[in-house]
């Protein structure tokens, strides 16, 4: 190993380390940290920042306008990236770094890889406290940063420069482990990380990590075969590890050569497009009543890729057979181990084409395609209906949005939701084209994530028509990253559907007694409710003011017209549209299947006393896989 040693801040350090790694799989390298997010203050604008504007710092930069959704454009980065290429965030010290904590849940909860580097307070502590600082009482070494201990796969504070190299290459091994991956945080003390020492030249080196794809064990594998081979109605549950994996050609592959349909979770959906014959559609709560009734009669069930949420098993009730009986495969041994069944620790795409080959020419019952092809085909004509408006003069309902959209787009298209009642609606209908046109994160579903995300997206998939898809409340949550799309010059569509407010957790209200409290954007009446006129928002003003070019449609006629237009633009545009409720035309399917969400069980309010003899209707059917 070379001796010489090269003199820079550890910040400076830091950035050009992080732009000599690379993640190769499948004989294809790519840079790991391919940009940096920032919002400077006094804990990182002399350290990351003046080494980002140091020559040959090798890091492009990219300025946000909201940490927290900064993050959210990071990961949609790196899930468009399929987990290969990942995005840097820098924040000062004090709100800028706590404003990272959803955004770090986020990207932990669905194993998405970000590096976050806040700004920290002074290691060396000249003044006690300093700006931003919070005191506690018995630790004199927590800073608001210990925040991002319990949402991120891997922390450290680095309060000296050469504590830098091994914390900087355990960041990197968590980073590119598809089991261990998510959100990884190097706390940056400001006085560390403008202190200057004497980097040894192997800390620059060129390193590649290879992302494993783990075969599965023998063992584990012939119980899996065993367990299909004596099923009669199995079901296979496509989650996110799929398209992490690049598994899809191999799950095709396995269902055609099976005949097993293939239900997707939030994350799955895609897995297979939306024609093929095996695809029963979404699984769960928001699933399609195809994919939900072959779950409830499977013998065996065979998840890849999936963390079994409460949604995908609808509360742990979906799964009715008497007999029934679960294998995983999953790259995280926690996940594999879930619903009590059989373990299959392994890459997803490893697993399946392991799996498939040693099944041989082993196939369902034909009857068994036959049926739920019927069901699918029945389903389809549901979607249609939801879909097709009674006039084309008359205002949209948020399925006939869906259907307008559903139109237009190719496989080149990429729709990006998180919350409210879109992913319900999304999942049940919408007929996904390619691998990753379908990207709503339904891990922690926060309200949000879709703007910024699709930023994140254009970055990583230029050329490509990127559309957010965002209810009002979730708009007004974080709309600041419009003026970074148009400082890009990025051709986001972003559709804003208005239905004055929270639409979803009012519909949720209603079904568990709480009578749409607090979730309307209305005028106070006069018995201090909010059940007034709907406020007088104008979110397509607001856009507007925010740079985007706003179009605004009345009616479906107009609305195909606009989202076309929008689709063609060359620069950020925003379709506005007035959404009709389904209160007063018929809406999309409802529910397939249950989802627990605690009832008051003791009320003097009928909606709350009725809605409590359901929920324990509904709990009675709930089962423990073991």
């Amino acid at each position: 190993m070379s001796g010489t040693t090269r003199r820079l801040t550890t910040a400076q350090a830091l950035l050009a380390f992080l732009s000599r790694q690379y993640t190769a799989r499948a004989g294809t390298e790519q840079r790991l940290i391919t940009a940096t997010w920032g919002i400077f203050g006094h804990g990182n604008v002399a350290g990351i920042g003046q080494a980002l504007l140091e020559p040959g710092s090798d890091m492009p930069f990219h300025q946000g306008r909201n940490e927290q959704a900064m993050v959210h454009a990071a990961v949609g980065y790196t899930r468009q990236s399929g987990r290969l290429s990942a995005h840097a965030v820098t924040t000062s010290i004090g709100p800028g770094a706590t404003n990272l904590v959803t955004g770090a849940a986020l990207a932990t909860v669905n194993h998405l890889p970000v590096l976050l580097l806040p700004g920290d307070v002074f290691a060396s502590r000249p003044a006690d406290p300093v700006l931003q600082q919070l005191e506690v009482p018995y630790a004199g070494d927590v800073s608001v940063n210990d925040c991002l201990r319990p949402v991120s796969r891997y922390f450290d504070r680095i309060t000296r420069p050469e504590a830098l190299i091994p914390a900087a290459l355990a960041a990197m091994s968590v980073l590119a482990d598809p089991a261990r991956t998510g959100a990884v945080t190097l706390a940056l003390p400001q006085d560390v990380q403008a202190e200057a020492y004497d980097w040894p030249e192997e800390f620059f080196r060129r390193r590649v990590w290879q992302v494993r794809a783990a075969p599965p064990d023998p063992r584990e594998l012939d119980a899996a075969v065993e367990l299909l081979r004596g099923a009669r109605r199995p079901l296979l549950v496509a989650g996110g590890g799929v398209h992490h994996a690049r598994a899809e050609e191999a799950l095709r592959r396995f269902a055609e050569r099976t005949g097993i349909p293939v239900a997707s979770t939030q994350a799955g959906k895609g897995s297979l497009p939306y024609d093929h014959p095996c695809d029963v559609g979404g699984i769960g709560h928001t699933g399609t009543a195809t994919a939900d009734e072959l779950a409830r009669t499977a013998d065996v069930v065979l998840g890849v890729g999936t963390r079994w949420t409460d949604f995908t098993t609808a509360s742990s009730t979906l799964f009715r057979h008497p007999d029934v009986r679960f294998a995983s495969i999953n790259v995280n041994g926690a996940d594999a181990h879930k619903m009590g069944g059989l373990q299959v620790v392994a890459d997803a795409r490893v697993g399946l084409q392991a799996l498939t080959e040693a099944l041989g020419g082993h196939r369902v019952d034909p009857a068994y395609p036959a049926a739920y092809g019927e069901a699918k085909a029945a389903w389809e004509e549901r979607v249609t209906a939801a879909y097709a408006p009674a006039t084309e003069d008359a205002r949209p309902t948020q399925a006939q949005v869906l259907g307008a959209l559903d139109t237009l787009v190719t496989g080149d298209d990429i729709l990006i939701n998180a919350a409210g009642s879109l992913p319900g609606d999304l999942h049940k209908l919408w007929r996904t084209r390619s691998r990753d046109q379908y990207h709503v994160e339904y891990g922690y579903s926060c309200m949000g994530y879709e703007i910024p995300a699709a930023i994140g997206v254009a970055l990583a998939a230029p050329g490509r028509p990127v559309w957010a898809l965002v209810g009002d409340g979730t708009y007004l949550m974080n709309p600041t990253e419009i003026v970074t799309a148009v400082q890009e010059n990025l051709p986001l569509k972003v559709v804003i559907l208005q239905n004055h407010g929270y639409a979803s957790i009012g519909g949720l209200s209603e079904s568990v007694g709480g009578e749409r409290y607090g979730t309307a954007y209305r005028f106070r009446a006069a018995d201090g409710g909010c059940t007034g006129e709907p406020l007088p928002v104008d979110l397509a003003a607001n856009a507007a003011s925010l740079g985007m070019a706003v179009l605004r449609p009345k009616t479906i006629r107009d609305l195909r017209e606009a989202l076309a237009a929008a689709r063609g633009a060359d620069r950020p545009t925003c379709v506005y549209v007035e959404t009709e409720t389904a209160d007063t035309v018929s809406g999309p399917p409802p529910a397939q299947a249950w989802w627990d969400v605690p009832v008051a069980e003791t009320a003097t309010r009928s909606s709350a006393v009725e809605a409590r003899e359901e929920y324990e209707r509904q709990v009675a059917a709930r089962r423990r896989h073991l």
